[in-house]
């Protein structure tokens, strides 16, 4: 009747300890002095149908926030403040049966401890995966405006980001695609949230991009980015600016633009790994106007057919030259060849378009065209009249 009375005595002090660091209950560890006066009498592990409390009682604290280190720190507590009580270690007569006590006591105190750790980081990670599963929805609903924008600013702040003001999104492609949660992403979004805080940046993947949206103001952001896109991945990389937009719809219009800049710019050959979509506009309302692109390059370059081998060595001379800064040595550089081959060259274009490469007032015209050219895959692809 006495050992009763030190029981409840003893598991009421546990349930007021458990209380005191916040658990999900006040009898959070309710029946753990029992069973630990069992195990020091019989000295057998708890069966998993005693571990299985332990296992409720963690998904419980890992739903309610309550840390680990309290579980675990209240199962140890527990254990050390009833350890005098235990009937196994009163009726131990020598040092060998107070060994197989002991012993007993810390298996059933490992078990319990493995139980509500395991229990609890799985719990922890179903949280984190729907987490991400929701945070993700919301991403693809805010770049691709599919929800009520009232509805998206309330979601837009439970993840700490601000849809006030105009923004700007960054598209990023490597050699290698990019996932949620994978080392080059983590990486990243490590990097510019240390520097701009998680309310000032928003990072995430969509099929194999990496996105970034950042306030409009916050100019230094895309060089920031690349700078860490080149220590994730190397430099194989690109990366499309949209201009800022107000609003949710603008962070939906930015990033169509930047990804059709990175379109763009793939198609234009262009060397530039920061490709600004204000840059490159004027190439983006040229390829609106198909008809008339057609006709600017066959009206123009339709004679590089007449050249032996075609108009593409002839093309891709032209494309060198204007890169160089139309200087014939470093376009012979660029393309291995010598000078005077680089010379001979624009002289076939002259004569076979019209159009003098090294006169000002013509250049821009064969420039565009050549710029054309890349638009429509021309000369791989046949041109296609507007008729």
């Amino acid at each position: 009747m006495e050992t009763g009375k030190r029981g409840g005595s003893a598991q009421a002090a546990g349930g007021a300890a458990a209380a005191e660091r916040g658990l999900p209950a006040a009898d959070a560890l309710e029946g753990f002095e029992e069973q630990l006066a069992v195990v020091s009498l019989n000295r057998r592990r708890l069966a998993e149908a005693d571990l299985e409390p332990f296992r409720e009682l963690a998904v419980a604290a890992a739903d309610d926030g309550t840390p680990l280190r309290v579980l675990v720190g209240a199962c140890l507590d527990s254990a050390c403040r009833h350890w005098a009580d235990l009937p196994g270690a009163k009726q131990a007569r020598d040092r060998e049966a107070l060994e197989q006590v002991v012993f007993a006591v810390l298996w059933a105190v490992g078990d319990a401890t493995v139980a509500l750790t395991e229990a609890y980081e799985t719990a922890h990670r179903a949280a984190i995966r729907g987490e991400e599963a929701t945070r993700r929805e919301f991403v693809d609903d805010l770049l691709e405006g599919r929800t009520h924008l009232g509805r998206l600013a309330e979601r837009a702040e439970r993840f700490g980001f601000r849809l006030l003001g105009p923004h700007v999104v960054a598209v990023v492609r490597a050699a290698g695609a990019f996932g949620a949660g994978d080392a080059a992403t983590r990486y990243v979004e490590e990097a510019l949230v240390a520097r701009f805080s998680a309310r000032g940046v928003l990072i995430t993947t969509k099929e194999g991009l990496l996105v970034c949206v950042s306030p409009g103001a916050a100019t230094e952001v895309p060089a920031s980015l690349a700078e860490g896109v080149r220590h994730a991945v190397g430099e194989e990389y690109r990366i499309a600016v949209s201009r800022p937009r107000p609003g949710p719809s603008g962070i939906v219009r930015s990033y169509q633009e930047a990804r059709s800049t990175l379109g763009l710019a793939a198609t234009l050959g262009l060397r530039t790994q920061v490709v600004d979509a204000a840059d490159v506009l004027v190439f983006q309302v040229l390829g609106r106007d198909r008809a008339a692109i057609t006709d600017l390059v066959a009206t123009v370059l339709g004679g590089l057919e007449g050249a032996r081998g075609g108009p593409q060595p002839l093309l891709e001379t032209l494309s060198a030259y204007f890169a160089s800064g139309c200087l014939n040595t470093t376009t012979a550089r660029l393309l291995g060849l010598s000078v005077r081959a680089v010379s001979y060259r624009l002289g076939r274009i002259r004569q076979l378009t019209g159009h003098d490469p090294t006169d000002p007032e013509q250049r821009y015209v064969l420039q565009t065209a050549a710029l054309g050219a890349r638009l429509l895959d021309w000369p791989s692809s046949p041109l296609q009249p507007a008729d």
